[in-house]
């Protein structure tokens, strides 16, 4: 059994509302203050765990000095069964996860490892099970669970947040996990309005469920806004050069292409793919509301993403699939403000994946460019971060997927979601 944050069980894949009972966020444990943000994560773990946390908070110093690896293989084998509390499994998976990252990619590309020691993959292992989490660092343990307050009181914005644990790549790696973490946030009244939608579509309240799409627009177009903060906190060459390899997963990467062998797990080597965008529950939801149709592989490769998500919201994902056609309950109504409020919905999800386009663009592709111009030239100074950066990743993303085609595709999709082909046509050009 699997323990919620409030310590009852989690619902089983089964247990989908009740078509009758108020649709509910409460019940895949969303909050309404923080949606799928872990309010308050533990910064701590009790003493015993004090082997893991002592490593886990030095990991890029001691991947630098490439002593991270010989730590690790010197670490005791300690039980997972002192960790009680959701928060407590939250931040162990997130300190084994940050020490597994860097125990695999220390060395960079060409001296990866086939195997993760037992003392630290037994453990990581249990956890994860527990939580219903992959073995492997994750949206929901780099943004969700990695943040705390420096002044309590203060407010949730840049200046007063930090990060519990770190990767390589100094203030790009905060910038990277905190900016994220303002996309999830500027979700929040979106989610909240899920369920007034789902409602209004039910009883065929029309202005409710306007007004409802008409919150989640503006909440999707404050996402967009929080995602180009990207371009103020975080160093392209960086992402590029030092963060991104330590995101990469040992699944579809060219430089793990057996996986990784969990010691005292399995003898055979698992694969799990690196931490994506498509790991964030947002999307899905609104793909889900509005009846965005992702066929094809990119349809798979979200699918799959899924089972990378705490299994709670994975389940309200399924969840709102199984509703009531909200597009089609807007093509029946004959509501020009519940048309155009749908119409708005789409136009800024579309404008939320172009801008995602262009962020990918100018953190992987533009600087994978670069790199290749200076491998050729052999040139070494100005451009050293990015051309020491992994080949082998060079058009892909850290899921795996290769990443313009894939990003094109989703995006191409959501167009086809518009009422008229009209709509259809006015926005193939934004």
């Amino acid at each position: 059994m699997r323990l919620a944050p409030d310590g009852s069980s989690y619902l089983t894949s089964s247990s989908v509302q009740d078509s009758k009972t108020p649709f509910s966020l409460a019940l895949y444990h969303v909050s309404e203050e923080l949606g799928f943000i872990l309010p308050e994560p533990l910064e701590e773990l009790p003493p015993y765990y004090q082997p893991w946390m002592e490593i886990a908070m030095r990991v890029p110093e001691l991947v630098h000095s490439h002593k991270l690896r010989p730590l690790v293989n010197k670490m005791p084998l300690l039980s997972s069964q002192f960790l009680q509390r959701h928060r407590e499994l939250r931040l162990a998976h997130l300190a084994l996860s940050v020490m597994t990252m860097g125990y695999v990619w220390q060395e960079g590309e060409n001296d990866t490892v086939e195997m993760l020691p037992h003392t630290l993959a037994v453990p990581y292992w249990e956890v994860s099970q527990r939580l219903g989490l992959p073995p492997i660092l994750t949206h929901a343990d780099a943004v969700l669970a990695n943040w705390r307050k420096k002044d309590p009181e203060g407010p949730f914005d840049m200046e007063n947040l930090e990060l519990l644990v770190t990767l390589p790549g100094g203030d790009s790696v905060r910038g990277f996990f905190m900016v994220t973490l303002l996309v999830e946030l500027a979700a929040v009244p979106a989610l909240r309005s899920i369920p007034i939608v789902i409602d209004g579509v039910r009883c065929g309240d029309t202005d409710a469920v306007a007004k409802a799409l008409e919150d989640i627009s503006q909440s999707i177009q404050d996402m967009t806004e929080a995602l180009k903060l990207m371009h103020v906190y975080v160093e392209p060459s960086v992402f590029y050069g030092i963060m991104r390899i330590y995101l990469s997963g040992w699944k579809d990467n060219p430089c793990m292409p057996r996986g990784l062998v969990y010691e005292g797990v399995q003898i055979e080597p698992m694969e799990y793919s690196g931490g994506s965008a498509a790991q964030s529950s947002l999307l899905h939801c609104f793909d889900e509301l509005l009846g965005v149709n992702h066929e094809t592989k990119s349809g798979a490769f979200l699918t799959r993403m899924r089972d990378y998500m705490p299994p709670a919201h994975k389940q309200l994902i399924q969840a709102i699939s199984v509703q009531p056609s909200l597009r089609s309950f807007v093509q029946q109504q004959a509501s020009k403000r519940l048309s155009q409020a749908f119409e708005l919905c789409v136009t800024r999800l579309l404008a939320l994946r172009s801008y995602h386009i262009n962020v990918v663009s100018r953190f992987i592709t533009v600087p994978a460019a670069r790199a290749r111009q200076l491998r050729k030239q052999s040139q070494d100074s100005e451009g050293e971060m990015i051309s020491r950066a992994p080949t082998a990743l060079e058009e892909r993303g850290t899921g795996g997927s290769g990443i313009m085609t894939f990003l094109k595709t989703v995006r191409d999709q959501t167009r086809e979601t518009f009422l008229t082909e009209t709509s259809k046509e006015m926005k193939h050009h934004s």
